[in-house]
């Protein structure tokens, strides 16, 4: 009401602008856990036009601080997911990247547009080690005739893993057929 009868901006305290950031950074997650520095910026202004009183005196946009905040509040969720063993998350983490580069920047992996189950979790029960196992049985198994439906229950939980060794490892294509001959068969 003050800003709409004479232009007082309000000042949020800490932990109310702790809250605002908190959902608003609930809400982005739900979409995309990295995001473009135009997407940041656009989140930001929208903020500014939905709710006028919290425009910043002294930036240019009025949302500058509200951008550089949004991007340091979704880096700080960034690593509570990958503590938390997010495997979108995990897999850009600094213990995954390549010996000798070794910088948050190299290599990050996400999803292309209307990607599905770009890094999906292991089913239920189910461990990498048992994935392997699971993987070395499928390669006797593919050999064997009249064996689809078995190839297929077992391409379907082994999904996760392969997925997981294609965006964590990029092996070349004659590599991945020879761990995955069953995916380059037409039924797949």
């Amino acid at each position: 009401m003050a800003y709409n009868q004479n232009g007082t901006v309000l000042i949020p305290d800490l932990k109310l602008k702790s809250t605002i950031l908190d959902g608003l950074v609930q809400e982005i997650v739900q979409y995309k856990v990295y995001v473009s520095d135009k997407e940041m910026d656009q989140v930001a202004q929208s903020l500014i036009k939905k709710h006028p009183c919290l425009t910043e005196r002294g930036s240019a946009t009025g949302c500058g601080g509200w951008k550089t905040s949004l991007k340091y509040k979704l880096a700080n969720y960034r690593t509570q997911l990958r503590k938390l063993g997010c495997p979108e998350v995990t897999v850009n983490s600094l213990e995954n990247k390549p010996v000798g580069r070794c910088s948050a920047a190299f290599g990050v992996k996400k999803a292309k547009r209307a990607e599905v189950n770009f890094c999906p979790i292991y089913p239920s029960e189910e461990t990498e080690e048992s994935l392997e196992v699971m993987r070395n049985a499928l390669l006797l198994d593919i050999k064997k005739r009249n064996n689809r439906q078995l190839v297929k229950l077992k391409m379907e939980k082994t999904f996760a893993y392969r997925r997981h060794e294609i965006v964590r490892d990029a092996p070349m294509v004659e590599a991945l057929m020879a761990r995955w001959p069953a995916l380059f068969d037409i039924r797949e």
